[in-house]
């Protein structure tokens, strides 16, 4: 739940407390006495004032400790980014306008092969079924009674019903909600049919596995083996970083714009050099109000070698910059590596503000929409408000992002200086990551409705 809503049911909770209070006090009847009715309501009131006051109180208190002590999350669709709204239309209208009239370009094959973030563990208890939707493909995810999280593909072989949608988890099994058909997590096969004594019916399993308290499912487009694992981050492990929230956004891009934006060094002295108090819409980023505050960056991009031909790292130093002046006791240090195609680790280093790990996974719905999340993980013992303000500032520069790769073209043959020469590197670093097989966008749809 987002901290906004939980605040609206504490104040809805706490109104709905005062009127019960008053109506216990006006509701009992007090004697005929006419000359009685002006102090009777006289203390109703006072006794309501103080209700209100207790009620304004605990709300107060429950924002603080949302605010100092729990994890933030903050959750965005794909229309509230990125788009700029004209003529009175709606947010989902321009959005589907905008995806819609957009020139694609001549992309890359659209699912490159690798890991995928679906989910984190904490949204995924034991016995809870989940539809999800990944690389085009309708999966189901639950947790059974071992505590593993199980993927499967979500229609069942019978006579198509979602196993996600109503079934339920019957051991380490899930059950069809249609005909009660079951179905094993670990190697599809169907368990039981209440019906019938044949079980010969099979669904299939994609590779999955559960680090850093993530649920991460293969894919590969000739149905191969993982070829790499996603590194654990030992500190979350051990409990020594804990979960101080996550950001989700859905970008109308192809998913190699992402993490190319690793090489594309230029760009941040450009795009993010403005104070993150100017805001995200790139028309207002450099409005003089707000020229006080500014970023200053210094970064470099390179691949690994092997056997982690599948990794690259950018080392990034950032400072603030208040009224022109340098600021170096706030210089953070970052080195964010990259695994595979869809999961980045941004690893911070301060000597007060702490070490933590932002965990930036993209995850492709379908061939020009991304699912990207930000999950932050932190030392326990610094307070949640500075890796919640890393995350926000993280959120905001990454918004800006947004409103180019939703408006954007792909060039596969970009004009490109000498000073650009790493995203040509990168763009071949990431080749790799596609087979002769891996599917092409083979049509643009006509209509898109949110």
């Amino acid at each position: 739940m987002s901290q906004n809503h939980y605040v609206k049911r504490v104040a809805a909770s706490a109104s709905l407390v005062v009127c019960a209070l008053l109506f216990m006090q006006t509701g009992q009847p007090q004697g005929p006495q006419v000359g009685t009715d002006y102090s009777t309501w006289r203390d109703v009131m006072i006794q309501g004032a103080d209700v209100c006051i207790i009620a304004c109180v605990s709300l107060l208190l429950v924002s603080t400790y949302k605010l100092f002590f729990s994890p933030m999350e903050l959750l965005k669709t794909l229309e509230d980014v990125g788009y700029i709204r004209e003529d009175g239309r709606s947010k989902a209208r321009t959005a589907n306008d905008v995806r819609r009239r957009r020139t694609t370009g001549d992309l890359p094959p659209v699912y490159p092969n690798g890991w995928y973030r679906v989910l984190d563990s904490h949204m995924l208890e034991g016995g809870e079924v989940r539809d999800v939707t990944m690389v085009g493909v309708k999966l189901v995810v639950f947790r059974g009674e071992d505590e593993k999280a199980y993927v499967l593909d979500a229609y069942c072989p019978h006579l198509g019903a979602n196993l996600a949608v109503g079934g339920r988890v019957v051991g380490n099994c899930i059950e069809c909600p249609f005909h009660g058909w079951q179905f094993r997590g670990n190697d599809g096969k169907c368990e039981r049919i209440p019906y019938a004594e044949k079980d010969f019916a099979k669904v299939d399993v994609w590779p999955s596995c559960e680090v850093n308290s993530q649920i991460l499912v293969w894919f590969h487009c000739d149905g191969e083996d993982p070829q790499w694992i996603v590194p654990e981050q030992d500190e979350i492990t051990r409990g020594e970083w804990v979960y101080r929230g996550r950001t989700e956004h859905f970008v109308s891009a192809h998913i190699e714009e992402i993490p190319e934006n690793a090489a594309d060094l230029s760009h941040l002295t450009h795009l993010h050099t403005p104070g993150i108090v100017s805001g995200v819409d790139l028309r207002y980023t450099n409005n003089t109000t707000w020229q006080f505050v500014r970023h200053g960056w210094k970064a470099q991009w390179a691949p690994e070698s092997f056997p982690n031909n599948h990794c690259s790292q950018m080392l990034v130093k950032h400072s603030l910059y208040l009224f022109g002046r340098h600021w170096p006791v706030l210089d953070l240090h970052i080195v964010a590596r990259q695994v595979g195609p869809g999961v980045v680790f941004l690893k911070f280093d301060h000597s007060f503000l702490g070490r933590g790990v932002i965990m930036q996974c993209v995850t492709p719905v379908e061939p020009l929409l991304q699912c990207v999340s930000h999950t932050i993980f932190y030392q326990s013992n610094i307070p949640a408000l500075v890796p919640k303000f890393l995350l926000k500032g993280e959120s905001i520069q990454f918004e800006r992002d947004v409103m180019i790769w939703n408006n954007k073209k792909y060039i596969s043959k970009p004009l490109l200086v000498k000073e650009d020469s790493a995203i040509q590197k990168h763009r071949r670093w990431y080749s790799q990551f596609y087979s002769e097989n891996s599917p092409r966008l083979q049509y643009q749809r006509n209509t898109l409705d949110f």
